[in-house]
């Protein structure tokens, strides 16, 4: 109970959240058990994310804001807590993510973030031998988010070929992600484009870049390393990276052509389609 009593709210959003589950609780007149019971979860877990040993989930939260009847209170904050929870130099380029109206995207490794499906993104994830994998994965699921809102933003991805060659997680997970990838075709704010081999060298050579753009807020350009991103405004390399980007588009499959060629792909290695109705290319 002392560390709990010791909970500063104002420290992080997980210890604002774990200090008021702890007050609306004891409000209640609930015992840890007893919320627990309600929620389908054990006392010791409720006292877990109360000291913030354990981080939340979006469905544990949707319970108790029914079980304690706080509006919605915990939803809400799910979403602060889950991007808190990724890496520290991430976290600026989520934030802005998150804001943006506009995100074009070149990838030459992986599918981006934003369209993972749970799979790929645990095995991509993985790779970096992180403690907590599970909260990891709930934040980057968290992020795609934005694209579920009334006003998304739009996105477009333009992606190497290799990403769709190379097997992260296994046959079954990149079939489920070339699915994915299929059915963003007609999807009402994102769309895929695929930079074929043939393209030859292209200005994406240097490595992958993301670009965003705001109503009220200048654009921003943003690349990783190994270790850390990098995000900056500065006019000039918006203007060359806006010049690459409409370079990397010009040179890739349209939208139509590259559904066929993903399809053609997770039919010669990751076996046939898997949505109804989808039959083998002629």
């Amino acid at each position: 109970m002392a560390n709990i009593q010791s909970l500063d709210p104002s420290a992080s959003p997980l210890d604002y959240y774990g200090w008021e589950l702890r007050r609306l609780r004891e409000a209640a007149g609930l015992k840890q058990g007893e919320l627990g019971d309600i929620v389908f979860c054990s006392g010791s877990l409720i006292g877990q994310i109360e000291t913030t040993k354990k981080v939340p989930t979006r469905e544990f939260s949707m319970r108790v804001d029914v079980a304690l009847g706080t509006d919605g209170l915990f939803s809400r904050l799910i979403g602060l807590v889950l991007r808190s929870q990724l890496p520290s130099w991430f976290q600026p380029y989520a934030e802005m993510e998150a804001k943006a109206s506009y995100i074009s995207t070149y990838q030459a490794q992986v599918v981006p973030g934003l369209m993972q499906t749970e799979g790929y993104a645990r095995a991509v994830l993985a790779t970096g031998e992180m403690d907590d994998l599970d909260t990891l994965l709930a934040a980057r699921m968290e992020r795609q988010r934005i694209v579920e809102r009334a006003h998304p933003p739009l996105a477009w991805v333009v992606l190497d070929e290799a990403v769709l060659h190379r097997q992260v997680g296994g046959i079954a997970v990149m079939r489920a992600q070339l699915t994915r990838l299929l059915d963003y075709t007609d999807h009402r704010c994102m769309r895929v484009q695929v930079l074929p081999f043939s393209a030859g060298e292209h200005p994406g050579l240097a490595g992958a870049f993301n670009l965003l753009r705001f109503e009220d807020h200048p654009d921003i350009f943003y690349t990783e390393d190994m270790m850390s991103g990098h995000m900056t405004a500065d006019p000039k390399t918006i203007k060359q990276a806006s010049l690459h980007y409409a370079h990397l588009q010009a040179l890739a499959l349209s939208v139509r052509d590259s559904a066929a060629l993903i399809k053609r792909v997770m039919e010669e290695h990751y076996g046939h389609p898997t949505r109804p109705g989808e039959g083998p290319l002629a």
